[in-house]
């Protein structure tokens, strides 16, 4: 397989050293796209790919296109990349609020894929959910999820729609736990610990509770209440996040990413 990839920053190169590194595609026939030259002479230097600055021709030998470029900087790729596109030629956007239709109108083009990945993709732990046109063969569905799940985890997402509230729950999702354990930290520090030996406290309880979610049979609601005895420390923190409405007030910051994601799209 060929693939071009457009728009080489940290989510872009997140896919290209994955397939890489699980042998999908040969550095050969990777084509990177970059037209930030000190970032393509960075790329050069690492002989991470092809390494471009400019759409030319070349794109039309590729089995697969992903955009990755930022989606204020779309329309001017979309321009370049509309007359060069082959009619069997797959496209993945992992850019952010812009639908199906309109990548097909802008693109003059009907095979479109649009996912919506997170930032563990850096490491080979993301978690992406794809949708594609009607046109996209169910063929070429699972050549694009295979290569997706080599930066993590792909969920097929039958209606599109259901894209912006991924953005808004996985997309963003990374930002709430960084900031729910910055808070954590910062009461650590409050409490007279100094950051590292906070920040080593609140980091160690998260890996592991994380496993422990992950290997017990029980539901969250259970392994909340094994550790909240009634009357103890725990069973206070609960309260004050309750009387606080810390659970509400994250769900609300979830839905406010989805309408935003949604207000994008326009």
């Amino acid at each position: 397989m060929k693939i071009a990839i457009i728009g080489c920053g940290n989510m872009g190169m997140a896919f290209a050293n994955s397939f890489i590194q699980y042998n999908l595609v040969s550095k050969e026939d990777l084509l990177l796209i970059e037209k930030n030259k000190e970032r393509g002479a960075v790329l050069q230097e690492q002989k991470a790919g092809v390494v471009v600055d400019t759409i030319s021709e070349k794109i039309s030998a590729v089995d697969l296109v992903i955009l990755s470029v930022k989606p204020q900087d779309y329309a001017s790729v979309a321009n370049e990349l509309s007359a060069l596109l082959q009619t069997n030629q797959i496209v993945l956007s992992i850019m952010a609020g812009i639908p199906i239709h309109k990548l097909q109108e802008s693109l003059k083009h009907d095979l479109i894929v649009r996912a919506m990945p997170n930032t563990p993709a850096l490491l080979g732990m993301g978690m992406t959910a794809f949708a594609a046109a009607p046109a996209v063969g169910i063929a070429d569905v699972r050549k694009v999820e295979n290569l997706i799940n080599s930066t993590g985890r792909a969920v097929f997402l039958e209606d599109e729609a259901l894209i912006d509230a991924v953005t808004g729950l996985s997309g963003s999702g990374p930002a709430y736990f960084f900031y729910l354990i910055k808070s954590m930290i910062d009461a650590g520090i409050t409490m007279g610990f100094d950051p590292a030996m906070s920040a080593l406290l609140v980091k160690q309880t998260m890996l592991g509770s994380y496993h422990l979610m992950q290997t017990s049979d029980k539901s969250l609601d259970e392994l909340i209440q094994a550790v909240a005895s009634k009357g103890g420390t725990t069973e206070a923190a609960l309260k004050t996040f309750a009387e606080m409405q810390v659970g509400e007030g994250l769900q609300q910051g979830i839905f406010a990413a989805r309408d935003r994601a949604v207000e994008l799209a326009k």
